[in-house]
């Protein structure tokens, strides 16, 4: 679903004009607003849409997003200069309540659950050129996104304002606690489910939309992140069991752009070079941010402001450190110098790669591998939720709650993929005779197999918080840090909330 903008603007007018002005003059029926706009199916597929261009803006996917994850986990560093303050200092552990990085994803994310209220209270007044089928579908759809976005927000900040309705005046919303985040989380993922199909129900310009699949992952991961294995395992068993998902026999596979939406995709965050970059660095999904500035953040020809950590690249297997033979995910996730790419015409070499040229660079979501440059109009799809993910969630659920017989089945599926084929676990590196040896294994196969994904600060997180890392992994990280601090604009703007409800630390 290569989502167009063009009914942006209507959208937000539609959300500017739903206060009381009829109290102060009728509704002129020529003008778009609540009142006007959400009678057709067309109109109702516009506003659903206008919810997932939300993803593609400056905020979220676009930018902001995946620089938020990636800083806050130990899988990049700095590659120069160029990295800006706001985010050196989330990468060192050094931020506050006025981190403009920080703040960018959560105004994304409010943005998106307004947009989602939206479609939420209007989609009854369709009444023109719709199905049943249809209606029920994108009531799905946002229920899907809104419940995704208080997961984003509940596992990163904690207890957070509950928006639940669309903002129709000044008032402020008070915090709510972290279990009551989670459970509206899982209230809307499950109402999201009820409602959505199979993904192979989409065809044409609908790929791309959540489906079953893709509301039963994010409930999983909800779990998870709380330690609930027994509370993760039936949406798990129900991917699996659904027949909608396969691992790829090519690793790049998923995160080129010839293979999009393929058999291992669970959702994707769709983007495309077809439609320019106008609009490309506006925040808030109003203008068309169908592009992704990725590969121009860090690519090795490119800016290179984040690079694979040196630890993170030393973790993978190879012959130095006892293993058969190198893990090839190492080649096909980073660049080294002698590397060829766009289309094997050229040569990474010291006058290409800018910066440490002794440091690998990120070749996972780079367009280089076909052209000689990286731009900012990227169209690489982001693989938010892949099938690799289900399957080693699938391991963890299984090893902690029965054992390691029943977890290495999922486990070495991975390592199958028939252009890695690692040696299956146990090996003489990662031992799997008890649950805490095989806990060290998933570990490091997430790890190997996700890299640059966005999955490892949670990781980290939840791991943390269950006692089950080996080491701390984060330089500068403090207790306070488990939670991110409430942006101080939000405090000072939001009524409800007032000092005293910062996370504590901040």
């Amino acid at each position: 679903m290569k989502i167009r903008s063009k009914f942006l603007a209507m959208i937000m007018a539609a959300g500017l004009v739903a206060c009381d002005e009829e109290i102060l003059s009728p509704v002129n029926p020529n003008q778009l607003g609540t009142e006007t706009f959400y009678r057709t199916g067309p109109q109702l597929i516009a506003a659903i849409n206008s919810v997932y261009a939300t993803l593609q803006g400056n905020n979220l996917y676009n930018r902001e997003y995946f620089f938020l994850q990636d800083l806050l986990s130990d899988d990049v560093e700095s590659g120069g200069a160029q990295l800006e303050t706001p985010r050196a200092q989330v990468l060192n552990y050094v931020f506050d309540a006025s981190n403009p990085q920080i703040e960018a994803n959560w105004r994304g994310w409010y943005r998106l659950i307004h947009r989602a209220n939206l479609v939420l209270e209007n989609a009854e007044n369709a009444t023109e050129n719709i199905t049943e089928d249809l209606r029920n579908r994108i009531i799905g759809e946002a229920y899907f996104l809104r419940g995704l976005a208080f997961y984003e927000l509940s596992t990163l900040w904690g207890g957070v304002p509950l928006m639940l309705s669309s903002a129709t005046s000044p008032e402020g919303l008070p915090r709510s606690t972290q279990d009551q985040s989670y459970a509206q989380s899982l209230s809307d993922l499950n109402e999201a489910i009820s409602r959505l199909p199979l993904s192979s129900t989409y065809s044409g310009t609908d790929v791309g939309r959540a489906s079953k699949g893709t509301a039963q992952a994010v409930a999983a991961k909800l779990l998870l992140f709380q330690g609930d294995f027994s509370g993760a395992k039936p949406y798990l068993t129900e991917i699996i069991n659904s027949n909608q998902y396969s691992l790829t026999d090519r690793y790049l596979d998923n995160f080129e752009e010839e293979d999009e939406n393929n058999s291992e995709s669970i959702w994707e965050i769709q983007f495309s070079e077809a439609f320019g970059n106008a609009g490309g660095w506006n925040a808030d999904g109003t203008g068309i941010a169908e592009v992704t500035f990725r590969g121009q953040e860090y690519g090795p020809n490119a800016w290179r402001n984040l690079i694979p950590n040196s630890g993170l690249v030393a973790s993978y297997e190879r012959p130095s450190n006892g293993a058969p033979k190198e893990d090839p995910r190492v080649s096909y996730n980073f660049y080294r110098l002698g590397d060829t790419f766009n289309g094997g015409a050229s040569v990474l070499d010291e006058t290409t790669v800018q910066g440490d040229v002794s440091k690998a660079s990120w070749r996972k979501y780079q367009t280089i591998y076909k052209r000689a440059n990286e731009n900012t109009q990227s169209g690489i799809n982001f693989r938010a939720i892949r099938y690799a993910d289900i399957l080693l969630m699938m391991a963890e659920v299984e090893n902690e709650l029965t054992g390691p017989a029943t977890a290495l089945p999922y486990l070495n599926q991975t390592r199958n993929r028939a252009d890695v084929k690692m040696p299956e676990y146990p090996t003489a590196q990662f031992p799997t005779g008890t649950k805490e040896q095989t806990r060290i294994a998933i570990q490091h196969e997430r790890r190997v197999e996700m890299p640059g994904e966005q999955v490892r600060n949670r990781d980290i997180r939840r791991w943390r918080r269950l006692g089950f890392l080996q080491s701390e992994p984060i330089t500068g990280y403090q207790s306070k840090h488990d939670l991110l601090p409430i942006p101080t604009v939000e405090l000072d703007n939001n009524s409800a909330l007032s000092n005293a409800d910062q996370n504590p630390g901040y």
